[in-house]
């Protein structure tokens, strides 16, 4: 069977580029994507990519060269990434190509994200009571799950203080200076229990990837990055998610935790196989959540895992090295 292999990676810098639109910025990714993997546009069959806020991804055409290659539009909110890739690599594993790009960019304006609910199926008077706002439910949600499992609100520092310390690492990251914990814990409160040092900020860049089959794979690069699975899953009744306008009596499993056990199945893998991990942190609450949904640990231990150290660039399970979506963007 085709194995799917990532050939080549491009990155724009994430933050604030004031003389690039979002359009450029995805276009410089690919470019870069490409010089990575020692290729052309011209060599590529098809293109999945998707821009919340800068444009329709397909018009990157105009970019970098029109050869009529198969270029579709993808739109899924922050699972926008993850699902170009998901339609990359399973064009490939199908066997009908063996080389294209996944690409994802954007330019948000500045502020909290708040769209129409009627965008989102639901009635207006969401919105009208602020539940649009993706902070208010971000807290709501790690309010419970801290109760539930007998956590310290501190966690949630301590995460984003590993974050800003990753990121002034990171040569890419948008937030290159660490934070302490007091500034942290003690920055406004936007959503209780979550300051403003705990979220992540929306912001500007892209990412491409150039993916290849292994039958063609080692003519751009000797050391292919092989994709044992990607997994993709909607919610169950009785998950709590964003834009959820109500909470079950009866609880589900989160779409995350199906996703993992998915992919994990479908790699032949376990959660103690994984050597890295980069988990969702909008906000720092959801890679605490995010750690045990994802199998990494039981409910309730994220405590001695974070004040360990196991979860830092050098411990036994390094988690968002890159500064995460909090410090890198």
């Amino acid at each position: 069977m085709t194995e799917v292999c990532i050939v080549g990676i491009g990155m724009h810098k994430f933050g604030r580029t004031a003389e690039r639109t979002g359009m450029q910025q995805g276009a410089y990714a690919v470019r870069q994507a490409l010089a990575d993997a020692g290729t052309t546009w011209e060599d590529m069959q098809f293109a999945f990519g998707g821009s919340a806020q800068a444009g329709s991804a397909d018009a990157l055409v105009n970019e970098l060269g029109l050869t009529g290659l198969q270029f579709i539009n993808v739109a899924n909110g922050c699972a926008t990434g993850g699902s170009a890739l998901l339609s990359s690599y399973t064009a490939i594993k199908s066997g009908q190509y063996d080389l294209g790009v996944a690409v994802g960019f954007d330019k948000h304006p500045r502020g909290a994200f708040a769209s129409d609910p009627r965008s989102r199926g639901l009635e207006t008077w969401y919105g009208d009571i602020g539940l649009m706002l993706t902070v208010q439910f971000f807290g709501m949600k790690i309010q419970k799950y801290l109760f539930e499992h007998n956590l310290p609100q501190d966690l949630l520092g301590l995460v984003a203080q590993k974050a800003f310390h990753n990121g002034s690492l990171n040569p890419n990251a948008w937030r290159r200076d660490e934070v302490d914990m007091d500034t942290i814990m003690n920055s406004d409160m936007l959503s209780n229990p979550l300051t403003k040092y705990m979220f992540c900020s929306p912001s500007e860049g892209g990412v491409a990837l150039i993916l290849a089959s292994d039958k063609v794979a080692r003519q751009y690069t000797n050391r292919p990055v092989y994709l044992k699975s990607v997994t993709l899953k909607t919610r169950h009744y009785g998950s709590f998610e964003v834009y959820s306008p109500y909470l079950a009596i009866e609880r589900a499993k989160p779409p995350t935790q199906f996703a993992s056990e998915a992919a994990f199945e479908m790699a032949g893998l376990g959660p103690k196989d994984v050597d890295v991990i980069q988990i969702q942190d909008t906000e720092s609450g959801a890679e605490i959540m995010h750690m045990a949904e994802n199998g990494f640990c039981e409910h309730g231990e994220q405590e001695h895992l974070i004040r360990s150290g196991a979860t830092a660039i050098d411990g036994t399970m390094p988690t968002n090295t890159d500064g995460g979506c909090i410090a890198n963007g």
